[in-house]
Parts: C-alpha cells; sequence; structure tokens
C-alpha cells in the first residue's frame, strides 16, 4: 500500500474512534471560529458540505449562516464535467439524494446550481492537513478540479477556500502535487490555521 493510501486510512481511523459528545462538541466549537472569521461575515454565498465517515460536522455553522440570510449551497457531482463539483442552494430540511458515492447531495434544478467561482467562501472536508494550507482529500481531486482555475490567478482567486478537520488530523507536511489546491485557512475545534 502506497504512503498517501496509507495516511488516509490511518487519518479515517483516528477520527472514527472519536466519540459521539466529542464530535458534537467540535463541530460547535469549529462553527464559533469559522463565524469569527471577517469573510464569513461579509460572505453572501458559502458553500458547505454534509458529512460522511466521521469528518468534522459543518452543520452547526451552516445552520448559523442560514440563520443569518446567507445563501447556502452544498457539492454536487457535475452531471457532465468529469470528477468536478458545482454547487446546489440548499438550507436545513429540504430533500436530499444520494449521489453515487452514497453521499447526500441536494434536489438540484440547473437554476438552483451556481459555479464554483461565484461563491464567496466554501468549507471543504479534509483526511488531513499542514498549518500551510496543505489539505489531504479523500484521494478523488473533485475539489482540486473545481478550483483548479486558481492557481492562473494572480490577485483574484475566487472564494476563500476552508479546510475543515478535527486537530487531531494535523500532520506535520501534506505532500502537495502541482495540481493539488492550498486552503487559505484551516479550521479545527482548536484554532485557525490561516496561510
Amino acid at each position: 500500500m502506497n504512503s498517501s493510501l496509507l495516511l488516509r486510512k490511518m487519518m479515517r481511523a483516528r477520527r472514527q474512534r472519536l466519540d459521539a459528545e466529542y464530535r458534537r462538541d467540535a463541530a460547535l466549537s469549529a462553527s464559533r471560529r469559522l463565524m469569527s472569521l471577517p469573510r464569513f461575515l461579509a460572505a453572501e454565498r458559502v458553500a458547505f458540505y454534509l458529512t460522511a465517515n466521521g469528518e468534522l460536522d459543518p452543520l452547526p455553522a451552516l445552520e448559523q449562516a442560514n440563520a443569518m440570510g446567507k445563501q447556502c449551497y452544498l457539492p454536487v457531482l457535475h452531471p457532465v464535467g468529469h470528477k468536478r463539483l458545482w454547487f446546489a442552494a440548499w438550507k436545513p430540511g429540504d430533500a436530499l439524494r444520494m449521489n453515487r458515492y452514497d453521499i447526500a447531495e441536494p434536489l438540484w434544478t440547473a437554476s438552483s446550481l451556481i459555479k464554483p467561482w461565484a461563491l464567496d467562501m466554501v468549507v471543504v472536508p479534509l483526511v488531513a492537513f499542514d498549518t500551510t494550507g496543505g489539505r489531504m482529500g479523500m484521494g478523488g481531486g473533485y475539489y482540486d478540479r473545481s478550483f483548479a482555475w486558481r492557481s492562473q490567478r494572480r490577485y483574484w482567486k475566487g472564494p476563500l477556500l476552508v479546510g475543515y478537520g478535527y486537530e487531531l488530523q494535523k500532520i506535520k507536511h501534506v505532500s502537495m502535487q502541482p495540481w493539488d489546491v492550498p486552503m487559505d485557512v484551516v479550521v479545527t475545534e482548536n484554532t485557525l490555521y490561516m496561510r
């Protein structure tokens, strides 16, 4: 097994061992940290994700964003783009369906979709991270492909990318490939890491 697969397996197992009370408290703490970001307060269109496989749950932050009148979105598999994401409007209580990976996503229509560059902030799940914005995801490259255009921008980089994970997912160094898109900020239950 190669080292990145082994690391993914180890980090996923580590977060799976967290008990329900810790997960709940961590989600609330991370939500408060996310909402302390000036860019969050100014954002109108914020994308989140729904937790799967023991990920840090951004639902408390999504619920608060919705209560603040922000437009909230969730990722959906791009209907034609290979391994890319678009984002669909969603608020708590709206219908969901399971996609081909058994991950819940909104029922969407063309008018409810938004392209990645039209968002103000995107909360991104992670398997591991480092303090310089390095992110290891699940390995499919969906977020990297969806935000690859940022590497060609010198000034305007589009939405603030916020990695979201438990402190125990921090490692010394994430080995980044040229196509990997770094996070601007990483939020954990304990702190904020700004790049």
